[in-house]
């Protein structure tokens, strides 16, 4: 693993973007800026969406050793995605917030600020961790019995050994996210590229191990679904402990430690990323109430097995997009910290356009070929990749703009306003979604809550579900857009 050995070497990187971030040109000419743009923005960009495409190789890889286990350990994985999506989204959180802190430091050339923000962020993400890991063991058990009847006793037992597993490795995953971002924040991405890089690469190898029995010469503990979980974790631990020795030779000159953070910088923190936070709870909620009404529908065994394959194919068609995001979200940060906000809108835009146009090109291919790759990741289980068929070819329907609001959301985020996304995300997933998905998949009279009888309902099964998830993935996109052609992201402060 080749990574940066010093404070001078990753500056040099992140000189890559000084036109960008750091320089005032008057007299620049719209073409030149625009070159100069792009070229920064492909420059910090291209790093994170290689990790990405290497993070989807890893889901898909993970998918198919799933999809080689017995039908009740595929639904309780189908089932554990919103849960594993919570734990994920609010580490992310903490790390949106020193992101913002950091570039914004960063890029108004403060040394000190950007220093203590990330060593603060550090301390806030190890305690916020700690809390979430315990809070996720003791809430799990109850979580699996909120998804599944009770007579589906086996996928209650392997749900929560999963998560139990899962929720082991959240303290690491929060120290991870919250260094990467720091890093990205000077505009250091290729270090994360490496690190992260070598953690998939590791959690592919424990998979293997740790899941299956042994087999000839190579070692397993047939552990089944709760190896995956510990691979997850013990992958995320290994490069947290990496991340932290590296990020004391950078400029970033993070220290590990057990204090507990200051207070004031656990509110300025705290203040952007509890908005972020609560959109991920609400994301997840809405993801849970999604498989609930999955599960009342016809075939709903394969439906929610469907669903975590369908999201890991998916994933092709936004790796790229989340690479931009995060390349936007550092650049926008910058910029509002060296008093540009224009140039901070257009890198908003582009990023945008270019997520639009790449997945826009990426869904035709996924569009056709989905029925051979979801076979394969379904352990040739005809019931589950059929569904895996439906809900992808409709995902594929409205994929560019859900990627053009992940750029656009990423530059909100980048610039310290969190409570933006958050609206979208209630008026698309709670007040779309989930109505439209109850409406189009169940029929008139199911039972849906304590007795409550569905007024009118088409009872398409699960494809109506499908529908409702891509139609308010397009609405997202028009919302994001909306939102940053307003600009009230210009002058929030950090």
């Amino acid at each position: 693993m080749t990574t940066p050995t010093n404070t001078t070497e990753a500056s040099s990187q992140s000189s890559e973007t000084e036109l960008v971030t750091n320089g005032r040109q008057p007299h620049v000419n719209n073409e030149v800026l625009s070159v100069s743009v792009g070229r920064s923005l492909w420059t910090m960009a291209w790093p994170v969406v290689a990790l990405n495409l290497l993070q989807v190789a890893n889901s898909l890889i993970d998918r198919f050793f799933i999809g080689n286990l017995p039908d009740t350990s595929m639904s309780a994985h189908g089932a554990s995605m919103s849960f594993m999506f919570l734990l994920f989204s609010l580490a992310y959180s903490i790390a949106v917030g020193a992101g913002a802190i950091v570039a914004r430091a960063y890029g108004a050339k403060e040394i000190s600020e950007y220093r203590l923000a990330a060593q603060q962020s550090l301390q806030v993400a190890m305690y916020v961790g700690i809390g979430l890991s315990v809070l996720a063991v003791v809430l799990t058990p109850f979580a699996a019995r909120l998804i599944f009847q009770p007579n589906y006793t086996e996928e209650i037992k392997q749900l929560t050994l999963f998560l139990g597993a899962y929720s082991l490795g959240v303290p690491a995953i929060c120290i991870v996210q919250v260094l990467a971002a720091s890093l990205r924040s000077t505009g250091d991405t290729k270090s994360p590229m490496y690190l992260s890089g070598f953690q998939i690469l590791l959690h592919m190898l424990l998979n293997f191990i740790l899941i299956f029995p042994p087999r000839n010469n190579i070692p397993g503990l047939d552990l089944g679904l709760t190896g995956a979980g510990f691979a997850l974790s013990g992958s995320a631990w290994c490069s947290a402990i990496l991340y932290t020795i590296y990020v004391r030779r950078t400029t970033l000159g993070v220290k590990f430690s057990l204090r507990f953070p200051r207070k004031d910088w656990i509110v300025r923190i705290l203040k952007i990323a509890i908005p972020s936070g609560v959109q991920a709870a609400l994301r997840t909620f809405s993801l849970t109430a999604f498989t609930v009404v999955l599960g009342i529908v016809p075939n709903h065994e394969a439906a929610i097995a469907a669903m975590g394959i369908g999201f890991a194919i998916e994933s092709l068609m936004f790796a790229q997009a989340f690479g931009v995001s995060a390349a936007v979200g550092a650049l926008v940060g910058q910029n509002l910290g060296a008093k540009e906000p224009l140039r901070a809108e257009k890198i908003g835009w582009l990023g945008g356009a270019v997520a639009f146009g790449i997945s826009t090109v990426i869904s035709f291919p996924v569009f056709l070929y989905v029925p051979a790759i979801a076979l394969v990741l379904a352990g040739h289980k005809p019931a589950v990749a059929a569904e895996v068929v439906s809900i992808v070819r409709w995902l594929c329907v409205s994929e560019p703009l859900f990627c053009l609001s992940m750029v656009i959301i990423g530059g909100m985020q980048g610039a310290g306003d969190t409570k933006r996304p958050l609206w979208i995300g209630l008026v698309s997933l709670w007040g779309l979604r989930l109505p439209i998905a109850v409406v189009l998949s169940l029929g008139t009279g199911t039972v849906i809550f304590s007795g409550i009888q569905l007024p009118f309902g088409y009872a398409m099964g699960a494809i109506g579900a499908w529908i409702a998830m891509s139609f308010t993935q397009g609405v997202q996109g028009f919302l994001a857009a909306w939102a940053w052609k307003q600009g009230k992201w210009k002058t929030m402060k950090v």
